[in-house]
């Protein structure tokens, strides 16, 4: 059986975690072992976990604050990742799948993180409101906007981890974004010349 490569951790990983790098390291450490096996990433993500995953989710950090939702989080990607980087923001991590649901709530434990709820839910059910609402990989805009804008405080932000094609999904949603009162939409790219893979980041206020 061939070992699978793993991308060894970048050297900026340190200056984006801080004294947050060792749980940083605990989570990756984790994915990596378990991840695959257990049905959170695909197999061909380990030489790249740190930059595609961790980096790409750890840069949007700053961006974030009070209460936050993250919906669809799966592997924990991007909430847990975030929650350790903000131990000074509340996460709530949304996932409708058993077996994630497990997985993020034994991270919780391991990690010691005392700033994440975890709940098994659908977005359309949960029934709550943040001043915050994320999601990364999850589906296009036209799709992702009407199950997260309504989990959004009234003036509250949408904060969504996008790729490339991010331009054409908003072009593609604007019939959904009026419906749904977003407004200010704007695409962020951060980590130019630090991450070998920037993150875009889809920002917007809800209402008001």
């Amino acid at each position: 059986m061939t070992t699978p490569i793993v991308e060894p951790e970048p050297a900026v990983a340190a200056e984006l975690f801080g004294d947050r790098i060792d749980l940083a390291r605990s989570f990756t450490a984790a994915l990596v072992a378990e991840g695959e096996l257990r049905g959170l990433i695909g197999p061909l993500e380990l030489p790249r976990i740190w930059t595609r995953h961790i980096l790409n989710s750890a840069i949007a950090a700053p961006l974030f604050s009070g209460s936050v939702a993250d919906i669809g989080s799966g592997a924990g990607l991007p909430g847990l990742v975030l929650a350790i980087s903000r131990p000074d923001v509340q996460w709530t991590l949304i996932e409708p799948m058993d077996r994630r649901v497990t997985w993020l709530h034994e991270q919780v434990d391991s990690l010691g993180l005392d700033n994440v709820k975890v709940m098994r839910a659908r977005a359309e059910d949960v029934g709550l409101e943040f001043d915050v609402v994320t999601a990364r990989a999850v589906s296009a805009m036209r799709t992702l906007v009407p199950i997260t804008a309504p989990l959004v405080k009234d003036g509250g932000e949408l904060i969504l981890l996008k790729g490339h094609n991010v331009p054409a999904e908003i072009e593609s949603a604007q019939k959904v974004l009026k419906k749904h009162k977003v407004s200010n939409v704007s695409v962020e790219v951060l980590g130019e010349g630090i991450l070998s893979e920037p993150t875009r980041v889809v920002r917007a206020r809800v209402r008001a």
